[in-house]
């Protein structure tokens, strides 16, 4: 079985902008499965980890479906950073508002970026956080993701929403019905 850095080495060295619904997208979600089955299997393993192990895990676990990964994404992530694993802190950020986001509520920080059927959007984003919080994570400001955003929508072709996860069809539904 593959240890987590090399784990997270191949995850890294993913072309990560296939679009959903493709072959090429099928078979890299195919990949990231076996990936989280191994990285499961280390965890139940082994449970004292050095900090940049729990980033390789939380890195492998925030690229799952479900909302359980990526809550232990978070935990794992928040362990790395508490110990002072400084790239730990995006990570922790970002799997939180993933969890969010899979649950189907306003993601905290602002990391996502979803297709809504005519571009990408910010997922939503709960108000009360600021751009302050967020740089104490190293996340980028509400702002500059909206930014990204735009930049996505300009040069990239929207997936097919057939298939996509219902909590995604349903935020579609409530941002169109208030358009």
């Amino acid at each position: 079985m593959p240890d987590l850095a090399r784990l997270l080495a191949d995850d890294l060295a993913e072309e990560r902008s296939l679009v959903a619904g493709s072959a090429g997208y099928a078979a890299l979600r195919a990949r990231d499965a076996v990936r989280r089955e191994q990285v499961k299997a280390l965890l139940s393993e082994h449970a004292e980890l050095a900090a940049d192990k729990l980033y390789a895990a939380a890195w492998i676990l925030n690229h799952g479906d479900t909302v359980e990964e990526a809550r232990t994404a978070h935990e794992l992530a928040m362990r790395a950073a508490i110990q002072g694993y400084a790239p730990a802190k995006w990570l922790a950020a970002a799997s939180l508002d993933r969890s969010l986001m899979y649950s189907g509520r306003p993601q905290r920080y602002g990391t996502n970026i979803v297709p809504d059927g005519a571009g990408y959007r910010l997922w939503d984003v709960e108000p009360e956080t600021t751009d302050a919080e967020r740089a104490e994570w190293n996340v980028p400001s509400l702002e500059e993701m909206r930014e990204r955003a735009a930049r996505l929508s300009s040069r990239t072709p929207q997936p097919p929403l057939e298939a996509a996860p219902e909590w995604l069809l349903a935020a579609i539904h409530r941002w169109n019905a208030a358009e």
